[in-house]
């Protein structure tokens, strides 16, 4: 029998055998709550193009502050970054669902039963309690590069963050968040490890060729994002 399983709609948390009084991610209460269910038939996802090969997740109408996952195709196998919260059984297989980090995990315990995906996660992420109920295969601890998708642990907004690089593409979740001009650390989570370990990123991205930026609700020119990135850093 399958587990009961509830989305917040105010962030989009998947909540999978329990319903608790308030989201384990945002506090929102359970009256924010519906079954994934309902979620599936009120909520599709959508695909937009980044280039030929990347493809922007996100449901439609917006849910809540659900984060874009990307969805890359490479060398005969689809992966996906991150992973929508509303569980559309419309969507393509996906062979890998691999994560920045562990708060937002999207529906991947339905979609790696219906795909039978291999789902990834840095180790240090999958330990959390709002982990518990999801299933990792992999936990990987090493940067790491399979079939042409580069990954590089940093740490920093989450122990186990890791960010990607995809040929021309940098796929950077919500490390930072843009503003009107500029460019703010992520303000959830701790403060000094994520301004320190940004450097990790800054190092990485020197001398790369990328052209387009993928960020949790966004998706920019490189040369405009590393711009506002080098004025955060001090860079400029």
């Amino acid at each position: 029998m399958e587990k009961e399983q509830y989305v917040c709609t105010v962030c989009g948390f998947n909540m999978v055998g329990y319903h608790p009084e308030f989201c384990p991610f945002c506090g929102a209460s359970k009256e924010k709550f519906i079954t994934s269910e309902e979620c599936s038939a009120r909520f599709k996802v959508k695909g937009i193009p980044v280039n030929e090969k990347v493809t922007r997740l996100n449901s439609v109408p917006s849910l809540g502050l659900e984060h874009a996952a990307y969805c890359i195709e490479t060398n005969g196998k689809t992966f996906w970054v991150d992973c929508p919260s509303c569980f559309d059984k419309n969507l393509k297989l996906a062979d890998v669902i691999t994560f920045t980090h562990h708060h937002f995990l999207g529906a991947s315990n339905q979609y790696r039963d219906l795909f039978h995906s291999e789902v990834q996660i840095h180790k240090l992420d999958s330990t959390h309690s709002i982990c518990r109920a999801f299933t990792f295969d992999v936990t990987f601890q090493e940067n790491f590069v399979e079939r042409g998708i580069e990954a590089f642990h940093t740490g920093g907004h989450t122990p186990g963050f890791t960010f990607y690089l995809f040929e021309d593409v940098l796929l950077i979740c919500d490390y930072v968040f843009l503003k009107e001009g500029g460019m703010r650390f992520n303000p959830f989570g701790p403060q000094k490890e994520t301004r320190e370990c940004a450097s990790k990123i800054y190092e990485v991205l020197q001398g790369r060729e990328i052209s387009k930026v993928c960020g949790y609700n966004y998706v920019i020119d490189y040369k405009e994002w590393k711009k506002r990135f080098d004025v955060l850093l001090g860079k400029d």
